[in-house]
């Protein structure tokens, strides 16, 4: 463990010392350093401190930095589809079927299984088992997903995730030809009490859940539409395209059996827009649809 002392200055009379000590080492987010208070390594003047205390000058700051966590499962090369990388973020496009982080039954082949063996620097905030992931996708959905490199670029994309500043697109095939071409479910989101594997518009221990939807196209029983997502709620356009009586085409867990030959949901996170954590700059991707999406497209085309 490293020992890092340091002495309050005249200027940082005033501020929480989780202020302080984020100005004097770039590596150490907020959070990260609340966490260290809260265990009690961060000494003031010999004594431990609340996460919420103002420094005055002079004060001598003491903290034994903990040796970070070992994360045991193994980086594989996945040949992953990198579709933009700096020294801060990372935009990947996840195939469908792939599982974004390990979990009982899925410690290997995960996305960060792949980004693990991709690179060598993913924020720790999320722990020793989601290095880096801001967002998550279904293991059955595709497209785009932000991923930090560094506890700061976490904070600012999470920041945003809240703030709804994100641009965050989805393509999606639904059951049955929606009647408006355009509208907005806004219908909070719980988990299922019938069935804890599943989440539900309910007004118990629920969010605020906000889908925008917008109607491209219309075929014979189905509707090819685009989704924005004002919130992330667990399965939010799959819960919410249900609720208003249209659910996905393939999806296992919401829709009917009677579906297209499709493995999954037919959802696809197309576009990906955020503000750069560090230079402040709006940055926005696309992903095309997979081919299995578009091959059912053009058969829902031709038969109609």
């Amino acid at each position: 463990m490293d020992k890092f002392q340091y002495e309050v200055s005249d200027s940082q009379a005033g501020l929480r010392i989780d202020k302080v000590l984020s100005e004097v080492q770039d590596d150490w987010s907020r959070s990260q350093l609340q966490g260290w208070i809260k265990e009690g390594i961060v000494l003031v003047n010999e004594n431990a401190v609340k996460t919420n205390y103002k420094c005055s000058a002079g004060d001598q700051i003491e903290l034994i930095v903990p040796e970070p966590e070992i994360y045991e499962a193994e980086a594989e090369e996945l040949n992953l589809d990198i579709v933009y990388e700096d020294s801060d973020v990372l935009v990947v496009n996840k195939p469908r079927g792939m599982v974004v982080h390990p979990a009982p039954g899925n410690y290997s082949g995960t996305l960060v299984n792949g980004l693990m063996a991709h690179c060598k620097d993913l924020s720790g905030i999320n722990g020793v088992l989601r290095p880096g992931i801001v967002h998550r996708i279904d293991k059955d959905t595709s497209g785009l997903l932000m991923v930090a490199k560094n506890d700061k670029a976490h904070e600012s994309l999470v920041q945003q995730l809240k703030d709804k500043t994100t641009t965050r697109k989805y393509k999606a095939i639904v059951h049955g030809v929606l009647p408006h071409d355009f509208g907005t479910i806004d219908a909070p989101i719980g988990r299922d009490k019938s069935d804890r594997q599943k989440m539900t518009v309910t007004d118990d221990n629920s969010r605020d859940a906000v889908t925008h939807f917008n109607v491209l196209e219309r075929f014979t029983n189905f509707s090819f539409v685009e989704c924005q997502l004002e919130t992330g709620r667990t399965h939010q356009i799959r819960v919410h395209m249900k609720y208003i009586g249209f659910p996905l085409a393939g999806d296992p867990k919401y829709g009917p059996r009677k579906t297209l030959d499709i493995q999954g949901q037919a959802l696809h996170a197309e576009v990906l827009g955020f503000d750069h954590p560090r230079t402040g700059e709006y940055m926005e991707f696309s992903a095309e649809m997979p081919e299995d999406m578009q091959q059912l497209l053009d058969y829902l085309r031709k038969r109609s």
